[in-house]
C-alpha cells in the first residue's frame, strides 16, 4: 500500500507531520510515493555494463571441500537446531538466552524487541499467544497492546493475574514467536515449526498444571492442527498437559458476540483449576 501526500502544498509542523504518519502506519501504508513517477525500465537501460568477468584461478592440487551453494544452506534444518539449542537449557533464563541467539528467522532483523514472556513464571496457569505486535515489539513483553488489556480483564474475571504473586492466582504467558512479524502479520508454517522445539522447551521448564492456547499459531504449535473456532471449548493435551484452545483476545476486539464462547471457555478453565 502506497501513501499520496494530499496534504502537499500546506505547511506542516513537526507534531502535526508525526500524527500524519502514524495514521498512515495505521492504516497499512508501507511504502511512500515520490513527488514525480520514476520510470525503472529507463533507469535498467541507464545501467552500466557489467563488469567482465575475472579469469578463474589456476585449479589447486590436493584433496578440496567443495563449498556450499544456497540451495544447500536454505535446506538447513531449523528446527533440529532449535531443539539443540532448546535442549542445552536447563533454567528459563538459559532458554531465553538461546532462543534469543537463535538467528534462524528472518523476522528477527526487522523487530525492536526480543519479547520472550511475562508474568509468574511459577503460576499453575500457562498462556501462549502467536506473536509480538507492535505495543509488544516496543515495550519487549507479550500482550500489552489492546489484546492484552482485554485478556487481562478475562483473566481478572476468573481471579487470575500476571502480577500475581500467589501462583495459585498467576499466570505465566509467552507466545510462539519470540519477534514481531512484519506489519503484524499471521505466524508462518515454517516459522513455527523452527520455533516449537523452543516452545516446548519452555512449557517443560515452567511445568504448568494446565495451557491456554490463544488463537491457530499456538493450537498449531502446540496440537499440529488449527482451527481454533473449532477446537475451542474442548480440553486437548499438549506436551502432556491440559490444553484449552481458545479465540485469541484480538478476535474477540473484531467480533465482540464471541466474548459469550470465551467467557464459556473461562468458566471451564476456572473450573478445573478448583477440581
Amino acid at each position: 500500500m502506497t501513501a499520496d501526500p494530499i496534504w502537499r502544498g500546506f505547511a506542516l509542523d513537526a507534531e502535526t507531520a508525526l500524527a500524519l504518519l502514524d495514521w498512515q502506519r495505521e492504516m497499512g501504508v508501507d511504502e511512500p510515493m515520490l513527488d514525480t513517477p520514476v520510470d525503472r525500465y529507463a533507469e535498467a537501460a541507464r545501467a552500466p555494463a557489467p563488469a567482465a568477468p575475472v579469469p578463474a584461478a589456476a585449479p589447486r592440487t590436493g584433496p578440496q571441500t567443495a563449498p556450499q551453494t544456497a540451495s544447500e544452506s536454505d535446506t538447513d534444518d531449523l528446527p533440529a537446531r532449535a531443539a539443540a539449542l532448546a535442549s542445552r537449557a536447563e533454567t528459563l533464563e538459559q532458554l531465553a538466552a538461546a532462543v534469543e541467539s537463535f538467528d534462524g528467522l528472518d523476522i528477527r532483523k526487522g523487530a525492536r524487541s526480543f519479547v520472550f514472556a511475562d508474568g509468574n513464571p511459577a503460576a499453575r496457569v500457562m498462556i501462549v499467544g502467536e506473536a509480538p505486535g507492535e505495543d509488544e515489539d516496543r515495550m519487549g513483553r507479550p500482550f500489552v497492546g489492546r489484546a492484552g488489556q482485554l485478556l487481562d480483564r478475562m483473566l481478572d474475571a476468573i481471579g487470575l493475574a500476571r502480577d500475581a504473586v500467589d501462583a495459585e492466582r498467576a499466570v505465566y504467558i509467552t507466545n510462539v514467536l519470540t519477534w514481531r512479524p512484519p506489519g503484524n502479520r499471521a505466524p508462518l508454517p515454517a516459522e513455527i515449526d523452527a520455533m516449537r522445539p523452543f516452545l516446548a522447551r519452555h512449557v517443560e521448564l515452567a511445568a504448568p498444571d494446565l495451557l491456554i492456547l490463544m488463537g491457530n499459531a499456538a493450537c498449531q504449535a502446540a496440537l499440529g492442527r488449527q482451527g481454533v473456532l473449532r477446537m475451542r471449548g474442548k480440553w486437548a493435551t499438549a506436551w502432556g498437559r491440559p490444553a484449552m484452545p481458545m479465540t485469541h483476545p484480538s478476535y474477540l476486539l473484531r467480533t465482540p458476540a464471541a466474548k459469550r464462547d470465551a467467557w464459556a471457555d473461562l468458566l471451564e478453565i476456572a473450573a478445573r483449576l478448583s477440581a
